[in-house]
């Protein structure tokens, strides 16, 4: 006997009751990730919606009371996968639905998301509205675009756009999100960095700086796009870093600040929507990093910003000519939302530190607070300068004396006790901190001198070894620009866990190391 779909009976959730429109369907879990796609499994003679009708539709919309989300169907043949009576939802369909299985769901096919169309205009050029923007922020924070559609999107504003739409964009993000509020009177700091230079991991050792003087910095860090490692991946060494609002708050109350995974926090959350079509695209445009940071800054309740372009031939930012064309945009979204900003330029010729991977990473950073002498020397004194920028939005400090106050933060010891602190407070690390067990060495095939290191190539070879996903992978660093070396010397060390990931980084490195060397 075939369900009566239109009176379903008491067990499950509720089903609607009134009998026009979809019928209703059980929610069935199905036991795939399909990362920030919805997609949704349908019997082919479902009655809730007939093959025929899916014929060149690309969405359905699923509805589970107030929520609803649009999502790809997909034909299943086999009876065993989805029941007539049923809809299988794939896990972010499921959860985003807040749904249990057997709970009731609507199916109907979707017209497609009106923003599109604003896309479209986008791609032929079209400067858009403010109100468009805000549309578009909407509905990539509620999931209603494909990675097809936004890469579009993401492809169109790269060709074209102006600073109003950068604002608009801005403007729209922060409004399709949570914007957190502190009650530690009118400041609230924090320091960025636009990225680029590998190893550059400032931030570890800012914020605890910051945060034993006693200023609040909530630091809500990305995950790597285009790099070895974001902040978020090797602060995650030393401490879980997927907190919600709460836990956050609870950290920050404790110890004036913490280090965390802003995707959880639902801060911005069009912009990890984008984030996540950006990282495997490499697109990382003047205009969307703005927007990015500068709406995830203001979401996370930050008032003043210390921000860092590092320029260098082989950073992000090649030449000083656009690093000013940068920090004025900067600039401009920053007042036009409401935020105080320093933008610093600051010279990029090599990686910063030794380690390039969140394993390596965090080494060099603990070496920094731990004022060990063979702590990376540069790391240590661009962290110091940074941290003293910060520092000179308090009031109570003397012009000047925030570089002063943050050396002797950090060489008293109080930096490193507040970053275990904070690590105490946001709970231990759900990753291993060894590095990886996989070593390669790659040697200078002649004697002379490091002339020039390639950030970009470092970079690339340390993520074909594994970084970021493997935390313990990536490239340890031997000899700085400058450095005299004697053929085969040891320029770097490759580390990975994956010997398909380790070989395919230690070709890369021996077609081109990434080192020049000069006699």
């Amino acid at each position: 006997m075939k369900p009566d779909l239109l009176n379903p009976g008491p067990s499950g959730g509720a089903a609607p009751s009134v009998r026009s429109g979809p019928a209703p369907l059980r929610a069935k879990l199905v036991a795939v990730d399909t990362f920030r796609e919805n997609v949704v499994l349908l019997p082919r003679n479902s009655p809730a919606v007939r093959p025929e009708r899916l014929a060149g539709l690309r969405k359905v919309e699923v509805r589970a009371g107030e929520l609803s989300l649009l999502a790809v169907p997909n034909i299943s043949d086999d009876p065993t996968a989805v029941g007539l009576d049923e809809v299988g939802l794939t896990q972010p369909a499921f959860r985003r639905l807040g749904v249990k299985p057997g709970d009731y769901v609507t199916i109907a096919p979707a017209q497609p998301a009106r923003t599109l169309a604003a896309v479209r205009a986008k791609i032929i050029g079209a400067t858009l509205s403010d109100a468009d923007y805000v549309d578009i922020a909407r509905d990539l924070a509620n999931h209603r675009w494909s990675d097809m559609e936004i890469a579009a999107f993401l492809v169109a504003c790269a060709s074209f756009m102006t600073p109003e739409e950068t604002l608009a964009l801005t403007k729209g993000m922060i409004a399709a999100g949570r914007t957190l509020t502190w009650d530690h009177g009118s400041m609230v700091v924090d320091k960025h960095c636009i990225g680029g230079v590998p190893g550059n991991r400032t931030s570890l050792i800012v914020a605890p700086i910051v945060a034993a003087h006693g200023l609040i910095i909530p630091k809500t860090s990305s995950r790597a796009i285009t790099s070895p490692s974001g902040t978020a991946d090797t602060m995650e060494v030393f401490a879980r870093v997927d907190l919600d609002e709460q836990e956050m708050r609870a950290v920050v109350e404790r110890c004036n600040g913490c280090v965390v995974w802003g995707g959880r926090v639902n801060l911005s959350p069009a912009d990890d929507v984008l984030i996540s079509v950006e990282r495997p695209l490499s697109i990382d445009t003047p205009e969307q990093m703005v927007a990015s940071i500068l709406s995830k800054k203001v979401a996370a309740g930050s008032t003043h910003l210390v921000l860092d372009i590092p320029v260098g031939p082989t950073a992000k930012v090649r030449d000083t000519r656009s690093a000013v064309r940068l920090k004025k945009l900067f600039e401009h979204i920053a007042e036009g939302v409401g935020l105080n900003v320093e933008v610093l330029i600051t010279e990029a010729v090599e990686p910063i530190g030794r380690g390039i991977g969140p394993v390596l990473e965090a080494r060099d950073v603990m070496a920094v607070l731990e004022n060990r002498e063979d702590a990376p020397a540069d790391l240590r004194e661009k962290a110091i300068r940074l941290a003293g920028r910060v520092l000179e939005n308090d009031p109570a400090l003397h012009g000047g004396a925030g570089e002063r106050r943050a050396r002797e933060l950090l060489e008293g010891g109080a930096a490193k006790a507040k970053l275990e602190q904070i690590c105490e407070a946001q709970g231990p690390s759900p990753v291993s901190n060894r590095a990886g067990d996989m070593v390669h060495e790659i040697r200078a095939k002649r004697s002379g001198h490091v002339a020039a290191i390639d950030c970009l190539r470092i970079a690339g070879i340390a993520r074909l070894a594994g970084a970021p996903t493997d935390p313990g992978a990536g490239i340890e660093i031997l000899r700085k620009t400058g450095s005299a070396v004697s053929s085969g010397d040891p320029l770097y060390r490759i580390y990975g866990s994956e010997p398909s990931d380790f070989a395919f980084a230690i070709e890369a490195a021996g077609e081109d190391p990434g080192v020049r060397l000069e006699t």
